[in-house]
């Protein structure tokens, strides 16, 4: 007798075994079958792949992957066991405290700013520290000095033995003019600073007519600093700030000393703030100490 919903059952057809095997239904694995899919050797026996150690699965396998670093394959653990060196454990070691035990990369902060720029900061605005431009910045108006020094002493001398009065005082009058400017520029570079507290940065410059230009931290959409061949050589940079493609006060600071300590303590203030507290915490329970000591 035939089934309803297939043709009829006929013994002697010589296609039906093969139709019962093909619509046998797939054996589901779990977890207590063993390592294979159901009954008989499973289909992890043979030599198992991996993207970084290769072929094997012998005792104490050790290889190399494409990352570089080494592994060594534990047969009683039963997965790989990453090679970590001792250099790059000193960088995840840490104290009771939660800083890191490594190297520091970022310089001490001042304790207090100077009466030049606490004038500038609210209450409630932390203090992280301020840098005179490099002394490249002021390379030209040395050289202009030095340069008037020669030519207008030599250029008095000469008027002198010409017995010209007049044009030598013109010439003694025009390299006190020049000093005098060279002064100025030099006193405009003591007053000139790059301010960094917790939440902005600031450049304060000016002697007669004070200029103050900021930008919060939190408007900083990108930074980066520049270095020439001779920047790198006397260790000096430019910043260069953007704030969200607008019109900002602040964008380019130029001839700012160890560029690479400063964008670290900037970067490290924008993403890493809780850190900075701790550090500075640690440096002042680490004063008192010595100071009651």
């Amino acid at each position: 007798m035939g089934s309803p919903s297939g043709p009829p059952f006929d013994p002697d057809d010589p296609d039906r075994e093969r139709r019962e095997r093909d619509t046998e239904p797939i054996p589901r694995h779990r977890p207590d079958d063993g390592p294979g899919y159901g009954a008989g050797p499973g289909l992890s026996d043979g030599p198992s792949l991996s993207d970084d150690v290769g072929y094997g699965d012998g005792p104490g396998y050790a290889g190399e992957g494409r990352s570089g670093r080494a592994w060594i394959r534990d047969p009683e653990a039963g997965y790989q066991q990453p090679q970590i060196s001792e250099e790059e454990l000193a960088g995840l070691r840490v104290d009771a405290s939660g800083m890191p035990l490594g190297p520091r990369r970022v310089l001490p902060l001042e304790d207090e700013p100077s009466s030049l720029v606490a004038r500038y900061l609210f209450p409630t605005e932390r203090y992280r520290g301020e840098w005179k431009r490099h002394w490249i910045h002021l390379s030209t108006p040395i050289l202009i000095g030095i340069a008037a020094t020669f030519v207008l002493g030599y250029l008095s001398g000469f008027l002198a033995g010409r017995n010209v009065g007049a044009l030598t005082t013109v010439a003694v009058l025009l390299w006190f003019a020049v000093m005098g400017w060279v002064a100025w520029r030099v006193a405009d570079w003591w007053y000139d600073r790059f301010i960094l507290t917790n939440k902005r940065v600031m450049v304060v410059n000016g002697i007669i007519t004070r200029r103050v230009a900021m930008m919060p931290l939190v408007r900083v959409t990108d930074m980066k600093y520049e270095q020439t061949p001779s920047g790198r050589a006397l260790n000096y940079g430019t910043f260069v700030l953007e704030s969200a493609g607008q019109e900002q006060a602040l964008r380019e600071i130029k001839n700012l000393p160890n560029p690479n300590e400063l964008y670290l303590r900037v970067v490290e203030e924008m993403y890493e703030p809780q850190a900075v507290e701790a550090r500075l915490g640690k440096e002042a329970d680490e004063a008192k100490a010595e100071d009651g000591a």
